[in-house]
């Protein structure tokens, strides 16, 4: 997957759901970008730390059950500027896991949690849903893609805004992991 950098801020304090000074180009949300990217931007407080952690380890979750193939979208108040839009900490994540599940796909008990989503939200702070890729008809997919696009492209209030894609592979996950760690460490120590 091709990634780009996480685009700035727009002045309401949210990524932008289109390049303003291109409005057709195809570089829009939901931005593709490097797992280490997220945690690089967003990792700026020890609650924003919390929630990454609880994050990478949902996706060791998910990898340890053999899912490793597909992508995710990253959403919700941790990819907005909330601390400033609400004066508060984001609580969680919200991530939708676009995922080609195996075909001896076969968690075990203690695995299955992590694909219950008041059990992952609980555990990994991770508000998680998921839409099985290769599981699905072209029409349902299409219809599922859509509904979490016209659901995660306005905040509440209606104001317009962008999301972020990663792969869902863990290449990048041990180097965002180690990062994130010095991140915490520095931000205990201010």
């Amino acid at each position: 997957m091709t990634t780009v950098a996480i685009p700035e801020w727009s002045t309401l304090g949210l990524l932008p759901p289109i390049d303003p000074a291109d409005p057709t180009s195809a570089e829009r949300s939901p931005y593709p970008v490097a797992l280490l990217d997220v945690v690089l931007r967003f990792a700026t407080s020890p609650e924003r730390c919390k929630v990454l952690k609880g994050f990478l380890d949902c996706r060791a979750a998910l990898h340890g059950m053999g899912l490793v193939s597909g992508f995710q979208w990253i959403d919700g108040s941790f990819t907005e500027q909330v601390e400033t839009l609400e004066r508060r900490s984001p609580k969680d994540l919200d991530v939708v896991t676009f995922v080609h599940t195996p075909d001896d796909f076969a968690p075990s008990d203690e695995q299955i949690g992590v694909l219950d989503h008041d059990a992952a939200k609980a555990r990994f702070l991770v508000d998680s849903y998921f839409v099985e890729i290769n599981q699905e008809p072209p029409e349902v997919l299409v219809a599922r893609s859509a509904y979490w696009y016209s659901l995660w492209s306005h905040r509440r209030n209606q104001a317009w805004k962008g999301y972020l894609q990663i792969d869902l592979n863990p290449a990048q996950d041990a180097d965002a992991r180690e990062r994130l760690t010095q991140l915490n460490g520095q931000e205990a120590q201010a």
